[in-house]
């Protein structure tokens, strides 16, 4: 795991987790418009781009690195965590782990709600497709059905191809083995939800499933949106969105005290 930080030190720091398969290139420009006002740290996680010398083994055990890099770098607390798919599997079950870990935290496109037989088919799957990785065609459609803009498509082929098979297997298999604890309802952390309304009705009914364990939680379905295309395509404005929520979390914390 390689951790990226950006923006002045003593401000509110902000973690941002990007999704399985991408890395910290796909957050650029959602780092590079918070950093003005936070300090903003974006992991790569074990398997993906720079880090791809590592193997990823479980969104749990990325939880764990990223607990104790918070723990020895921050003195066991952030602003926020923010994560995409994978990325908000993770900060979910950072937040399942220590209940004060953050103030707040954004969880976009999160799947809490395992699927049956999809472990199994991992390995038939990889098998038929992991060649694929190094043609520039199917990348185009991965990238397509990631919401990766074009200005990002060259960084996401070179990277991909990096990714080993048993990295993007534990990824495949952790990601749709992954359930909601139910310590979760613990965390203090105000929670927003985000998930697009072409999502698929698993990926909502997560959504769903999170805001009701959540008391201090709040749903948005984006109207038209695919799966992580809120932030991967709208930047600027999902950093706006972004802003609003930390100053009133900033707000209601003050309130609460």
């Amino acid at each position: 795991m390689i951790f990226r930080e950006a923006g002045e030190q003593g401000n509110p720091v902000v973690m941002l987790l990007h999704g399985g398969g991408l890395s910290d290139w796909s957050l650029r420009h959602v780092a590079e418009g918070l950093k003005t006002d936070y300090h903003v740290v974006t992991p790569i996680l074990d398997g993906h781009g720079e880090a791809a010398d590592t193997v990823f083994e479980s969104i749990e055990a990325e939880a764990e690195k990223l607990l104790a890099y918070v723990d020895e770098r921050f003195g066991g607390h952030v602003h926020a965590l923010c994560g995409l798919s994978i990325g908000a599997q993770i900060v979910v079950e950072m937040l399942t782990r220590r209940t004060d870990i953050a103030a707040c935290a954004v969880v976009e496109s999160a799947l809490l709600i395992p699927i049956p037989g999809a472990a199994m088919m991992t390995g038939p799957m990889l098998s038929l497709s992991y060649g694929l990785i190094k043609k520039r065609w199917f990348a185009r459609l991965q990238a397509k059905s990631l919401c990766i803009p074009e200005d990002l498509f060259e960084t996401y082929f070179q990277e991909s191809q990096r990714m080993s098979k048993q990295s993007l297997a534990n990824i495949t298999t952790s990601n749709s083995r992954y359930a909601l604890k139910p310590a979760v309802r613990e965390t203090t952390a105000r929670v927003l939800i985000l998930v697009g309304g072409k999502e698929l009705s698993v990926m909502k009914k997560s959504a769903s499933l999170l805001h009701d364990a959540v008391r201090e939680s709040e749903l948005r379905v984006m109207p038209g949106k695919k799966h992580g295309e809120t932030s991967l395509r709208e930047p600027e404005a999902f950093v706006k969105s972004l802003k609003a929520f930390f100053a009133s979390s900033a707000e209601n914390q003050k309130s609460v005290l």
